[in-house]
C-alpha cells in the first residue's frame, strides 16, 4: 500500500502528463512556412543525380527542379534556395552572371512555375563557379580580393534579380557586400529584391557534403573570410554592419553548432533571423539513422526545434519537405 504523498503544491510534471497537454503548453512550434529547402541544379545532366554524402538529396535537372519547387508549394514551404552546378568554371566565375548560366536559367524556370506562391531564393556567391573554389576573385598573390569580388557580386545580384529571384542570399562573407549589392539593385530600379545577408557564417568541417554536391574546386579553406568558430562577439559586429548596410534578413550558419549565436542575433536584430542547418549536420543525422543508432525522424525534428527555440524565424534545411509532411 502506498504511503501518503508528500505535500507538493507545485508539480511541474502535471504539464507533461499526456501528448495533448504537452502539445497545449509547447512554447516552440514548427510550421512549414518557416522552412526553406536548399536545392542543387546541375548543368549537363539528363536526369537527377544522387549525392552520396547527402542521402535523399539530388543534383537536379532544370525540369526536375521545377517539379521539386511545385512540391514545395503543395507542402506549404516558405521558400526554396537554388545553388548552381555549372559544367565550366573559370577564375572570375563568369557563369554566375551569364544570362545562360545554369543558376539563372533555373531561377527563371522556377519563378515562371511558382510565381509568388513560393519565395524563390538564389545563392549569391562565386564558389560554385570559380575554378579555384573560393567565394571571390583572387589577386596576384592568390588571396581573395575583397573589393574586386564586390563588383562580381553586384553583377551576379543583378542577373539573379532579373531572372526572378525574390531573395538574394549573400553568402560570400566579403566586407561591404550588402551595401554594394543594394546600391547596384537600387540603381537598376530593383528596389523590391530582398537581401538575405549571411552575417555570421563560420568556417566549418561540416561543409564537406555540400562541396561534393556543388563539385567544389576548393583546395584549403576559407578562414580568411568566414568567421572563426572560437569567436562569438564578432558576430554582433558583422550583424550590426549588415543591418546598417540594408540587410532585410540576416543568417547564422551553421545552425546547430551556433545556437548561441542565433540567440544573440535574435536579441539585437530588428529584422528576421534565418539559420542554415548545413549539409554536414544533415548528413550526421542521416548516417546515424541508417545504422540504427538513432531515430532519424525524431532527431531531425529535435534539431529543428532547437534552432527555432534559439530564435531563428526561418530555417534552411534539406529535410524541409519531409518535415513539412510530418508536421
Amino acid at each position: 500500500m502506498a504511503g501518503r504523498s508528500p505535500l507538493l503544491p507545485v508539480r511541474p510534471r502535471r504539464l507533461r502528463q499526456s501528448p495533448g497537454v504537452r502539445r497545449l503548453v509547447a512554447q516552440t512550434r514548427l510550421h512549414p512556412a518557416e522552412l526553406v529547402l536548399p536545392v542543387f541544379v546541375r548543368e549537363g545532366i539528363d536526369e537527377p543525380q544522387p549525392i552520396a554524402a547527402m542521402p535523399g538529396v539530388l543534383q537536379h535537372t532544370v525540369e526536375s527542379l521545377v517539379a521539386e519547387a511545385r512540391r514545395c508549394v503543395e507542402a506549404g514551404l516558405g521558400g526554396i534556395m537554388l545553388f548552381g552546378v555549372p559544367v565550366d568554371k573559370d577564375a572570375t566565375g563568369s557563369g554566375a552572371d551569364a544570362d545562360d548560366g545554369i543558376l539563372n536559367v533555373a531561377l527563371r524556370a522556377v519563378r515562371d512555375a511558382v510565381g509568388d506562391d513560393l519565395v524563390v531564393m538564389a545563392d549569391l556567391c562565386l564558389d560554385e563557379f570559380t575554378d579555384h573554389g573560393h567565394c571571390g576573385v583572387l589577386d596576384d598573390e592568390g588571396r581573395v580580393d575583397n573589393d574586386a569580388t564586390l563588383e562580381r557580386y553586384a553583377a551576379m545580384g543583378l542577373a539573379q534579380a532579373r531572372a526572378g529571384a525574390h531573395v538574394l542570399g549573400l553568402s560570400g562573407m566579403m566586407d561591404g557586400q550588402v551595401a554594394f549589392v543594394r546600391e547596384a539593385l537600387d540603381e537598376a530600379g530593383l528596389h523590391d529584391t530582398i537581401l538575405l545577408a549571411y552575417a555570421a557564417k563560420y568556417t566549418s568541417a561540416l561543409y564537406g557534403p555540400f562541396r561534393e554536391a556543388v563539385q567544389s574546386s576548393l583546395v584549403g579553406d576559407r578562414a580568411t573570410y568566414q568567421q572563426n568558430p572560437a569567436n562569438a562577439t564578432e558576430s554582433l559586429r558583422e550583424i550590426e554592419l549588415d543591418l546598417a548596410e540594408g540587410a532585410d534578413i540576416i543568417m547564422v550558419k551553421p545552425a546547430q553548432t551556433h545556437l548561441d549565436i542565433i540567440a544573440m542575433a535574435a536579441e539585437v536584430s530588428p529584422v528576421p533571423i534565418a539559420a542554415y542547418q548545413i549539409s554536414g549536420e544533415y548528413a550526421q543525422i542521416k548516417a546515424a539513422a541508417e545504422r540504427g543508432w538513432i531515430d532519424g525522424d525524431r532527431a531531425v525534428m529535435e534539431s529543428l526545434l532547437h534552432i527555432r527555440r534559439a530564435g531563428a524565424q526561418i530555417i534552411l534545411t534539406y529535410s524541409a519537405l519531409d518535415v513539412a509532411h510530418r508536421i
